[in-house]
């Protein structure tokens, strides 16, 4: 007669791994396609990082055909005028005034365009206001 086997207290963690392999490629391959925004050209300019703050900033982008995006909101990728945007900006800023927007030009758009933008929104209010641009290439 055979001996009983004993109970093992151990825990497989086996399928546990799998499962976590297979949720981490599939956030690889999904992430890439998670990228919202519109596509712009942006100069590019040696610069200093701004300081990371608790709150998200507000990217304001003037695309390469001159219209104007917002990122706020679930139509972030339709172009809207400069009167609904200054809307928008004011019934942002007046909800938090603290909060940065950061304007996104095209360098191929012509620079008055970028000039107004940023005259309407300091015209609304906005203290807090910052240019992106892309890291200059080293030669």
């Amino acid at each position: 007669m055979r001996a009983p086997r004993k109970l093992s207290s151990e825990m497989n963690v086996v399928p546990y791994i799998d499962v976590m392999l297979v949720l981490l490629v599939i956030f690889m391959a999904t992430a890439p396609m998670m990228t919202q925004g519109v596509s712009v050209d942006l100069p590019q300019a040696n610069s200093a990082p701004l300081p990371t703050e608790n709150d998200e900033p507000v990217m304001i982008a003037v695309a390469a055909d001159g219209g104007y995006y917002i990122n706020v909101g679930d139509d972030s990728e339709a172009a809207t005028d400069l009167e609904a945007l200054t809307q928008r900006v004011i019934a942002i800023h007046n909800e938090k005034p603290e909060t940065l927007f950061l304007v996104r030009g095209d360098q191929n758009v012509p620079y008055g365009k970028v000039v107004v933008l940023m005259s309407e929104l300091q015209g609304a209010g906005v203290t807090k206001l910052g240019l992106v641009t892309d890291p200059a290439e080293l030669p």
